[in-house]
């Protein structure tokens, strides 16, 4: 059974992700796998979707719907929450490229660069078989 406790902190975590029971399309569907005829019989899997992001959690961990109920809204969040990380950290890469890309580089890097390119222009006609006029 899960507490009253863990249900509120549920609740207060879902309002600031903006999840809304509105948003939410809930069905008890019948559990696949191992179980027997427990599992065929009772409908206590949970199919939770949220409808504005798409996002779907199916929790058939427990044999009592209500923890399955519980555990599916979870999963959503942290899914939710996943999902928002991924995009925050997208957006301040995409940012850090940008300004990487307009970076100008100073004299003494780009003599640098030329130095360092003749330099292996010089090696590598080291490397050449030695002609006839040599």
């Amino acid at each position: 059974m899960v507490s009253r406790d863990r249900i509120r902190a549920l609740l207060v975590r879902m309002t600031s992700l903006g999840i809304h029971r509105d948003d939410l399309e809930e069905e008890f569907v019948r559990g696949a796998g191992a179980g027997g005829q427990k599992i065929n019989k009772t409908s206590s899997t949970v199919r939770l979707r949220h409808v504005p992001s798409n996002i779907e959690v199916r929790c058939q961990e427990e044999r009592s719907l209500t923890q399955n109920r519980y555990l599916a809204r979870e999963a959503l969040c942290e899914r939710l929450e996943k999902r928002r990380a991924e995009a925050l950290q997208s957006s301040k890469a995409a940012v850090a490229r940008k300004r990487r890309q307009q970076v100008k580089r100073s004299k003494g890097v780009k003599a640098g660069m030329v130095r360092d390119k003749r330099q292996r222009g010089n090696v590598k006609a080291l490397r050449k078989r030695p002609s006839a006029e040599d």
